[in-house]
């Protein structure tokens, strides 16, 4: 156990659109510390997200990052040799960082040609409801409410 939590990094905005969610995502989306290459991945993504929707597509971002959050998770508790599946609150940065995870991943299975095109197709995809990022929370969701008979081992 740590003596103290850590402290929390300060994020910078990014340059075009001056947000801080921006950043994250691009942090999470770069690989090998290329951030350069994800932020013209990122932008290129949102222009294509544009031109698709004739929206700005900042704001289609946002609102599809907001359909892919879960709201609650699963975790699993060993209660006397039996392990349950317990349904929890998520705290709002995990929320986020799960949902640019899901939006990321699933970006990168799709089978469209490079990398700003699949993550522009699961940004409309996740803004209209449907892909595999928003399947994957309606999953989550479904999951705990099935188990939520066992909500009070919460710990």
């Amino acid at each position: 156990m740590r003596k103290s939590r850590p402290k929390k990094r300060i994020l910078l905005p990014d340059p075009k659109f001056n947000d801080v969610l921006v950043t994250r995502f691009v942090n999470n989306l770069m690989l090998r510390g290329k951030k350069n290459l994800a932020y013209n991945i990122f932008y290129d993504a949102i222009e294509i997200v544009s031109a698709k929707t004739k929206e700005d597509g900042l704001e289609v971002f946002k609102k599809a990052l907001a359909n892919v959050t879960p709201n609650v998770e699963v975790r699993s508790r060993r209660i006397g040799g039996a392990t349950f599946q317990i349904p929890s609150e998520i705290r709002p940065e995990r929320k986020m960082s799960i949902g640019m995870k899901h939006l990321i991943n699933f970006s990168r299975k799709r089978n469209e040609k490079g990398m700003a095109g699949k993550l522009a197709g699961e940004i409309v995809a996740a803004f209209k409801e449907e892909g595999a990022a928003f399947k994957r929370k309606e999953d989550t969701h479904r999951m705990a409410d099935a188990n939520k008979a066992f909500s009070h081992f919460r710990f």
